[in-house]
């Protein structure tokens, strides 16, 4: 391990050389590409700075054990920089596990009411909330691409793309069915109904990840419409496209220009193909299956929010939380945070 962080040391010194470099400061891209870099590593190299520090202040003070004036000094301060010791190293052997080639992505957010009818399309806008609600604490960037409505406050789905640092890596492990269990509004007797929700996280595709052939693609405009079939607009602007060899359908009409929309739908388009692919891989790759949280899968119920006892269970880590209304307002943090804990665990046991 500790060959492996002097070379990423080395590494570290190299790009921030580079970063001093006018030939790349004036090189946009290839400048946030060893940005980038750059900001990967420095928390990795900080902390190996700090487990070095940590190691000679504990060498110094055992070898002041014996004495006379110091020794009792040190000898109350060994427990402590023991303890900082083994906790830096740990932090270490995560921060070198392999990274998600996906964490710096932006993503596309797509919810969609699932069984229960009305009280399903009100919990699909709820959660689409919750995740706004992160999004602008975060500092990130919501935009939505397509929605539709059910005509009593709720969604029957509604695409987003969310743009922003390290979107992907806190957002990955949201994919699959979130479960409602509540009294609806429209229930006279109050009897507590159970409702589904989908959720897919995907990456946000670059070029170089997926090259659609235009050949394949069928694009059909028309004019977008709001509810009840009134019209938004009096122009074509709503695009819906079809990928002939894989039948996926992406209808946008968000934007009251045709070609902002057509962009978009492809930028989705992109995004649900390289979804597929990915999906594909790990499903091939069994050892990694075994260490995920769970991929995505919009058939896999990860987490159910009852409203009576006012709590958040999410099934794939046996984690309950007593803060329903705090978390339906966009505070996710810990859910985030232990979700990726548990994943990170079962890196490192494979990773011995």
């Amino acid at each position: 391990m500790f060959e492996q962080l002097q070379k990423v040391v080395v590494r570290y010194k190299e790009l921030e050389e580079q970063l001093m470099d006018p030939e790349i400061t004036t090189d946009p891209q290839r400048f946030r590409k060893v940005n980038q870099e750059h900001s990967h590593l420095k928390e990795l190299v900080e902390t190996f700075e700090a487990y070095q520090k940590t190691k000679a202040d504990l060498e110094g003070n055992r070898e002041l054990l014996n004495d006379p004036d110091l020794g009792e000094m040190a000898k109350d301060e060994i427990p402590r920089l023991e303890q900082e010791l083994e906790e830096f190293e740990q932090k270490l052997k995560i921060l070198l596990l392999p990274k998600d080639p996906n964490d710096d992505k932006n993503i596309f957010l797509e919810i969609r009411a699932g069984a229960g009818g009305d009280e399903a399309g009100l919990f699909a806008a709820d959660l689409f909330r919750m995740y706004s609600r992160y999004a602008e604490k975060k500092g990130w960037n919501v935009e939505i691409v397509d929605s539709s409505n059910t005509g009593v406050g709720g969604l029957k789905e509604v695409v987003a793309q969310i743009s922003g640092d390290q979107v992907y890596s806190d957002l990955k492990f949201e994919g699959g069915v979130h479960r409602v269990q509540r009294v609806p509004k429209t229930e006279s007797s109050g009897r507590i109904h159970t409702s589904t929700v989908t959720v897919a996280v995907m990456p946000e595709a670059e070029d170089v990840d997926i090259d659609i052939d235009e050949k394949d693609l069928k694009i059909d405009v028309m004019r977008a419409s709001g509810p009840g079939g009134q019209s938004v607009n009096t122009t074509d602007s709503a695009v819906r496209m079809t990928h002939i060899p894989t039948g996926i359908v992406v209808l946008c009409r968000d934007e009251k220009s045709q070609h902002k929309n057509k962009a978009k739908a492809l930028k989705v388009l992109k995004a649900r193909l390289y979804e597929i692919e990915r999906i594909k891989q790990m499903e091939e790759q069994s050892s990694q299956r075994k260490s995920m949280v769970g991929m995505g899968d919009r058939s896999e119920k990860i987490r159910t929010y009852n409203f009576p006892q006012g709590r958040v269970t999410d099934h794939r880590i046996g984690l309950t939380l007593h803060q329903l209304e705090s978390i339906l307002e966009g505070n996710i943090e810990e859910l985030i945070e232990r979700l990726r804990a548990y994943y990170q665990a079962e890196q490192l046991k494979e990773a011995r």
